[in-house]
């Protein structure tokens, strides 16, 4: 088991290593196993970048975001121009319906709503508003339609994870309840984690993936 203090030297050092990061403006600590990073970033991208890098770090237990986004002048954009982009960004692309996600902007903070299909459209739309200059933070309050999932989407699920060699499907459990998958059991870290969560997303039918998997 890693050290407290080997655990923040890997994060610090994988946040330098990361080009869309700039480390400097943030701060790492790290007691029982738990990260929290402090400072200021220029952006969204970037304080989202920082949580993934100290996310991929094998022995993280859970992480803490205390950084602020502090927009310089050149990226400074009003609210309406926050908006305009948006509405672009979610109209070109071709993940995402037509007219189906709306946008509300205040001091930056976009929150998206609206109804879709499938989770992969509600996670597509996150991610295209995340890297926007101007955006300070992102709530993400699209509903996924009610969906009968096939019958063997257990199986279907438990064979995406199969094809994902660095996940140990063994130590996973897939539970369906009606639109409802749930995955329990152990993973070696936060990025096995994540790829399973992406897995379970991904099948059709399926409306929210209730994550009980612990990190051992």
């Amino acid at each position: 088991m890693k050290s407290d203090r080997q655990l923040k030297q890997e994060v610090m050092d994988e946040l330098e290593w990361d080009p869309s990061v700039k480390d400097i403006e943030i701060g790492v600590e790290v007691k029982d196993g738990v990260v929290t990073l402090t400072g200021h970033v220029d952006s969204h991208a970037e304080k989202y970048a920082a949580e993934r890098a100290a996310l991929r770090i094998a022995g993280v237990k859970g992480i803490a975001v205390e950084i602020d986004v502090w927009l310089p002048g050149p990226n400074e954009r009003n609210d309406a121009d926050v908006a305009r982009a948006a509405e672009l960004a979610l109209e070109w692309n071709v993940l995402i319906p037509k007219d189906q996600v709306k946008v509300m902007v205040e001091d930056g903070w976009v929150t998206l709503s609206g109804e879709l299909e499938r989770d992969y459209q509600r996670v597509a739309a996150e991610n295209v508003i995340r890297n926007l200059m101007g955006v300070t933070g992102i709530s993400n309050q699209i509903l996924v339609k009610s969906a009968v999932l096939p019958a063997d989407v257990k199986v279907k699920i438990e064979a995406a994870l199969q094809r994902r060699a660095h996940i140990e499907t063994q130590r996973i459990t897939v539970v369906v309840n009606g639109d409802q998958v749930t995955l329990t059991g152990p993973v070696r870290s936060w990025s096995e984690r994540y790829a399973a969560l992406q897995a379970a997303a991904a099948a059709p039918g399926v409306v929210r993936v209730v994550d009980k998997m612990m990190i051992a």
